[in-house]
């Protein structure tokens, strides 16, 4: 029996709930209808549909390559396969940035596309652009610390929140992220002891990290990162891997190789 036949579709009260009980939420990533129903299934909290694809799906060196056609049309397989988690899709670098209804028309597209809420990158200058959105009924999860999208500014993934001035300014964004109707919000690259005072401090906009410490409400990671799927080099201190599938899938690809070059795929019984 699968876990989705004994729970409630998550929505975004489930986050608040969750909050509120002190009960961890699971986050991690998909890209296509196969996966993100495996994840459904093993009973994962949400699903986001993680501009990351430019990465791990693409061959990008970051997620500044990925536009609108590609992510809708990842959020439209992912949402193919889910039937409990919430959907969430990553709003890709320039499709909410440029204007408010810019960012209007583009989330609107996602929700379209099957997503359930969106995410978008930024603090206290998103405020606007993030009330809009929610008075527009598009349900949105923030994400500050080390936003991937402003990688060029941030010299590189480093941590933020360590001086005070990265303190201040984090906790005063997702003060005002909360207050403009964020659900929730990813802490990306945070000092733990940051982390944990903005969880404390957000009454109801459920904290999820990423390299944030384990005082957050929730934690996400990248799908391809915890199953060993990763290009060769990169592991960073936060992820932990729970399979090493590439020896795996490269076993599997010579024994394939070898069958067919003995001429012993197909037997008899794989033809008609």
């Amino acid at each position: 029996m699968s876990v989705t036949n004994n729970r409630r579709k998550i929505t975004i009260h489930t986050f608040a709930a969750r909050k509120a009980a002190g009960e961890k939420i699971t986050v991690l990533t998909a890209y296509d209808t196969f996966t993100a129903q495996l994840l459904d299934r093993a009973g994962i909290d949400a699903v986001l549909v993680g501009d990351s694809a430019a990465n791990v799906v693409h061959g990008h060196a970051n997620t500044l390559s990925i536009g609108m056609d590609v992510m809708t049309a990842h959020t439209a397989a992912v949402a193919r396969g889910v039937s409990q988690a919430l959907v969430i899709a990553d709003m890709p670098f320039l499709s909410y940035q440029p204007s408010v209804a810019t960012a209007v028309t583009n989330a609107g597209r996602f929700l379209q596309a099957g997503a359930e809420a969106v995410k978008v990158e930024g603090g206290v200058e998103m405020v606007e652009t993030v009330r809009r959105l929610v008075e527009c009924g598009i349900p949105v999860m923030g994400h500050i610390g080390m936003t991937p999208q402003s990688i060029n500014r941030l010299g590189g993934p480093r941590v933020q929140g360590k001086d005070e001035g990265s303190r201040a300014y984090l906790l005063e964004s997702a003060q005002a992220l909360e207050e403009a109707g964020c659900f929730a919000l990813v802490l990306e690259l945070v000092k733990r002891e940051t982390a944990a005072e903005i969880t404390r401090t957000l009454k109801r906009c459920a904290t999820i990290g990423i390299g944030a410490g384990p005082e957050c409400d929730g934690q996400v990671l990248v799908i391809n990162d915890i199953l060993g799927l990763r290009p060769e080099g990169f592991k960073p201190k936060f992820l932990r891997e729970y399979a090493d599938l590439p020896p795996i899938i490269s076993e599997a690809v010579r024994r394939y190789i070898d069958d067919v070059k003995r001429g012993d795929f197909p037997s008899e019984s794989e033809s008609y």
